[in-house]
């Protein structure tokens, strides 16, 4: 139905959808939701722990304090080394939790109609977005997509493979994300018999299905290329199958992930995965 209408509902938002692109999920809407509250709530605790580190009035809007540079109050109060000191002491406080940043950049890998990107550079102010996906009919959806919705996302064209090569062979030019989320193909071909026909029939394979010898082919090259691409305490995000958590799980903790937690979705199923570099 969707097809026919050329448009689906997704986190509040309607997105164009042609074949090519698969129809969002209300699960990965969820994985958005908590994407943002994460944010949020991480965001909080850095402020909370600079404001008593610098002794800053309440009465001070946080975002109205540029703290990354020595301007006004903070050059007024603090010797360069002495600044640079306790925002350092700051940030080694808050590594317990998972460190947000006020402007964060993101990369939705395998990106689809754009609906995960868009969604969070929307919901996430002041974010940087960057969808990748091997499509470029994808690409070109996902394009106006972000065009309707007055979204800032941008979108390119690589295949995430090659991505990873490009980023373990040229170490100069990277984007150093703070979040990399993704909903990667994960259906074993062997669950086609269990899956609705209408989903069969119409939505793309290539968004679909893996090998059923290697169900984690996407999750590793994703978490590799995580591992090198985010910055210090930065966030991966998954959607993932629900038969292999535990294997997933195992995975990240192999490229040095911690702090590694699952989440259901309404369904009651283990369909997120959240893991800190």
């Amino acid at each position: 139905m969707q097809y026919v209408l050329g448009q689906a509902d997704f986190a509040g938002r309607t997105f164009h959808v042609e074949p090519g692109v698969l129809i969002p999920r209300p699960e990965t809407a969820e994985l958005c939701q908590w994407i943002v509250e994460t944010q949020k709530e991480n965001w909080e605790n850095v402020e909370e722990i600079i404001r008593k580190e610098f002794n800053i009035s309440p009465d001070v809007a946080f975002e109205d304090i540029n703290i990354f540079k020595e301007k006004g109050w903070f050059k007024r109060k603090y010797s360069r080394l002495r600044f640079i000191v306790k925002i350092v002491h700051c940030y080694i406080k808050a590594r317990h939790t998972k460190l947000a940043s006020p402007r964060p950049r993101i990369m939705d890998l395998c990106t689809g109609s754009g609906c995960i990107a868009i969604t969070l550079s929307l919901e996430i102010p002041d974010s940087e977005v960057l969808g990748i996906d091997i499509s470029d009919s994808a690409c070109n959806v996902a394009t106006k997509n972000a065009k309707q919705l007055a979204s800032k996302a941008i979108f390119k064209n690589v295949d995430i493979f090659d991505l990873l090569e490009m980023c373990k062979t040229n170490r100069e030019e990277h984007f150093k994300a703070d979040i990399i989320v993704s909903n990667p193909p994960y259906i074993c071909e062997k669950e086609k018999a269990d899956m609705e026909k209408n989903v069969l029939d119409y939505e793309p394979d290539l968004a679909l299905f893996v090998p059923d010898e290697d169900p984690l082919k996407f999750y590793r090259a994703i978490a590799e290329f995580a591992s090198l691409e985010l910055r210090s305490w930065g966030m991966l995000y998954f959607e993932i199958n629900p038969l292999y958590e535990k294997e997933t799980r195992e995975m990240l903790e192999g490229f040095g992930f911690k702090n590694i937690e699952t989440k259901e979705d309404a369904f009651g199923k283990k369909r997120m995965m959240q893991a800190m570099k």
